[in-house]
């Protein structure tokens, strides 16, 4: 779907003339499409991974191997996004 201003009001809360592609730490929202539970439930406010969850708990935990310039640090599965720190 193409970006239609009148239609998708997105802001960005990038830093004015910051480039992003110098190293750093970075915090990062990733969000499934119509943000679908995809990923499992909360049960008693504990996250409990189904089989997709685990599956981008997994794929997110592999990103040094392709990428070895990449550091991970704490990151946590939600039912419809994944938080990274």
């Amino acid at each position: 779907m193409p970006y239609d201003p009148q239609r998708h009001h997105r802001y960005s809360i990038r830093l004015k003339g910051y480039d992003y592609i110098q190293p750093g730490a970075y915090f990062i929202t990733i969000c499934t499409k119509a943000r679908q539970c995809l990923f499992g439930n909360v049960v008693k406010g504990e996250m409990q991974l189904n089989s997709l969850g685990h599956i981008a708990f997994n794929c997110w935990q592999t990103i040094p191997d392709h990428f070895p310039h990449i550091e991970l640090d704490t990151f946590v599965v939600m039912p419809n996004h994944l938080h990274v720190s």
